[in-house]
């Protein structure tokens, strides 16, 4: 783990499995680089992969042979996460971390379940310090959804290393970088006007939610691969912040969740989508909370790019020789 020296290691491979997300369809086809969970002759007598409004990806990068993973993100339920791990055949001790995108309880409310299948282990937990914030989304009628915030202490007594950082952090040997608070460069990327934050006795705006970090790994003679939770910050922030960390302009895979869905959101899809297409991203894969407006307009303007996800697909990119 280091957080002084920022140099990104290139990987041979990333492959990103979507462990929980909205939407599972275990009939779709796979196609190059996309594997989707195998449907066996008897899927209906057993457990079900299972959907849930939440997000998790297991992320797994190999060098010279090797692979090694991490958890980034932990879904909205125990039950949920710890049902999928168990499908996906996931084991904590194989993990080298855990990150946490933001402090949103369908980002992390499944860890639960990890830690109660599997036990203590000693792993960094990567979080922004943001993230410890008490939320809430207060819509105009007056009508409040709470967020709660992961616990720390909660988190060590499961024997993780709890690692608060602004700024970004390498993990697995200098192979996946933990983009810290991303930087905010577009002029359309303003935040959620509803969401608040509590100080001390008050609640406060917190539109920003300066806590959203994403991962990036940089497959070698192809490029950025970026996996995003909610990408509160904006998609294009998020895309154009690594870009600018690592150096590298090709983007080979962007997979999570552009926040599009819902009337705050929705005027954000032109611009989103036409910058996305101007900036040559070779897969695209709209996650979580990416909305139904948005997924069709990524769909039709980025037909080459576009793959739709599902709980259970592993996404592969491997390095070009």
């Amino acid at each position: 783990m280091s957080r002084k020296n920022l140099t990104l290691a290139p990987v041979d491979a990333v492959e990103v499995t979507i462990v929980m997300d909205t939407f599972v369809d275990v009939l779709m086809a796979g196609q190059d680089g996309v594997r989707r969970f195998p449907l066996a002759y008897d899927w209906s007598e057993g457990p079900q992969l299972v959907a849930e409004h939440g997000f998790s990806a297991l992320i797994t990068v190999e060098v010279g042979g090797s692979r090694s993973s991490l958890l980034y993100d932990g879904g909205l339920s125990p039950s949920g996460l710890a049902n999928n791990l168990d499908l996906l055949q996931i084991r904590a001790p194989d993990l080298r971390a855990l990150v946490i995108s933001h402090g949103h309880v369908d980002h992390h409310g499944g860890l639960e379940g990890l830690f109660r299948r599997y036990g203590r282990h000693r792993l960094p937990l990567v979080i922004h310090p943001g993230a410890w914030r008490e939320r809430r989304i207060v819509f105009p009628s007056g009508a409040a959804v709470h967020l709660p915030p992961p616990s720390m202490e909660d988190l060590e007594k499961e024997g993780l290393d709890v690692l608060e950082e602004t700024a970004p952090t390498l993990l697995i040997d200098d192979h996946v970088l933990v983009s810290g608070q991303v930087e905010r460069s577009t002029d359309f990327e303003t935040g959620f006007s509803i969401h608040q934050a509590r100080e001390g006795d008050d609640w406060v705006a917190d539109p920003l939610i300066l806590d959203d970090q994403n991962t990036i790994m940089n497959v070698r003679g192809k490029g950025l691969v970026i996996v995003s939770g909610c990408s509160h910050a904006g998609a294009i922030n998020v895309l154009r912040n690594a870009r600018r960390l690592t150096g590298e302009a090709r983007v080979a895979g962007f997979i999570g969740g552009f926040h599009l869905t819902g009337a705050i959101f929705e005027p954000l899809i032109d611009p989103t989508v036409k910058t996305f297409t101007e900036l040559g991203v070779e897969r695209l894969v709209p996650t979580h909370c990416t909305g139904w407006r948005a997924v069709q307009a990524l769909g039709r303007l980025m037909p080459d790019a576009f793959v739709q996800p599902s709980v259970g697909t592993t996404f592969r990119f491997e390095a070009r020789h």
